[in-house]
């Protein structure tokens, strides 16, 4: 009985000596393999051979494995009984519910395959990217709640604007699902016309049609080579670099640049803006002694002489480096309130100085940055010799 579950059973022949030849069917269940929506009601007749010598009222029937009541069957027939089903569920799978035909012993004499669901409502979210040029990728999502109940097939179609041949996308493989990718006959600076086309047994529906050029909706590969390191002993400090993605060496085109970092235990990033097309930058601010992942993404801006900036990239693999430990934290205790005078002071003076950076920098400045470290390294220095002469006092 499982073994029946497992695949739709159109007709079943049994082989009955002297009565019947092997090509004959012994019963037939109609309407075989019908497909109806969602909350219709369906009457089905299970006929067999008279010369079987079963009456109708000793047969049943099942769904999907389980015995449906008596109540539902009527005998039209010495040789037919049908059954009603009302406001039928959707199919439990693409491939339909089994309804089966059985004699008075169990033995299967006929079945037929039930697809239940609705037609396909519009699909919508149609996105599309190339990547590095050399492809045209376009994803989307079911319309409504995105379940049909029955196999739908879908279809992304294009063409250019000014050509009214339209051609079909063949690709399907690609690991995201409702997805397609273009890779032959494209055309740059030539606007295209892109939809999406749902079918399925009950019905049509085709999405909103797009417009755009390839060159608008460029991304590259995530920056390769990214390096993480520590500036000195600068105990707030990390510095990135990264180099341009391979694949657009040769474009003409403007990068721009997006870092982001979190905490070793912490999944929430923090997110730098303001790079711009400079391969390396200074991430400041930062807590002594931690360990940080970063990792940096890339916008082609301009490409080929493209007035629209393109698509993100991916972010690159994670890449994790530690600030140094700070001196303050591991030399021998002080006087309270002295430190903390000394501290307030600290404070005082960094709030000052990324006050004047922040007039007068911008983003990762590289003279801001030479600038800063001097700065830094001459407070660390004067604290330093603060806290020697707090502890010789004490002494």
């Amino acid at each position: 009985m499982q073994a029946v579950l497992d695949f739709c059973v159109i007709f079943l022949t049994l082989h009955t000596p002297g009565v019947l030849s092997l090509s004959t069917h012994v019963a037939i269940i109609y309407p075989q393999d019908p497909v109806l929506r969602m909350g219709s009601n369906l009457t089905a007749s299970c006929w067999v051979h008279p010369d079987l010598g079963f009456h109708a009222s000793s047969l049943f029937w099942t769904l999907n494995g389980q015995q449906l009541p008596s109540s539902l069957y009527r005998v039209l027939s010495p040789t037919n009984l049908s059954i009603t089903l009302a406001g039928l569920n959707a199919s439990r799978q693409t491939s339909g519910d089994n309804l089966v035909c059985h004699n008075h012993k169990g033995h299967i004499l006929a079945g037929s395959c039930l697809y239940v669901g609705m037609p396909p409502e519009k699909p919508v979210n149609l996105t599309c990217w190339s990547r590095n040029t050399k492809d045209l990728t376009c994803s989307w999502a079911p319309g409504g709640k995105g379940e049909t109940n029955i196999s739908t097939q879908y279809k992304l179609k294009y063409k250019l604007r000014w050509h009214d041949t339209e051609k079909e996308c063949v690709d399907y493989t690609h690991t995201q699902p409702y997805s397609c990718c273009i890779t032959e006959d494209l055309h740059l600076f030539t606007p295209y016309e892109i939809w999406v086309e749902a079918t399925n047994q009950l019905g049509r529906a085709s999405s909103d049609v797009i417009t755009l050029d390839i060159l608008d909706v460029v991304t590259t590969d995530p920056p390769s080579g990214v390096t993480v390191s520590r500036v000195g002993q600068l105990e707030d400090q990390l510095s990135v670099r990264w180099e341009a993605p391979p694949a657009l060496k040769d474009f003409l085109f403007q990068a721009k640049y997006q870092i982001r970092y979190r905490l070793e235990d912490s999944q929430d990033w923090k997110v730098m803006d303001d790079v711009g097309n400079q391969t390396s930058c200074r991430l400041a601010g930062l807590r002594p002694g931690t360990v940080y992942f970063v990792q940096v993404r890339c916008n082609p801006v301009g490409i080929y002489g493209s007035r629209k900036a393109g698509i993100w990239s991916e972010w690159s693999h994670p890449t994790a480096a530690s600030t140094p430990h700070s001196e303050r934290l591991m030399s021998g205790s002080c006087d309270s309130k002295s430190s903390g005078d000394s501290n307030s002071t600290l404070r005082r003076e960094l709030k000052q100085f990324f006050g004047w950076v922040r007039k007068h920098a911008y983003g990762c400045s590289s003279m801001s940055m030479k600038l800063y470290d001097q700065w830094r390294v001459l407070m660390q220095k004067s604290h330093k010799t603060r806290n020697q002469v707090l502890q010789g006092d004490k002494s």
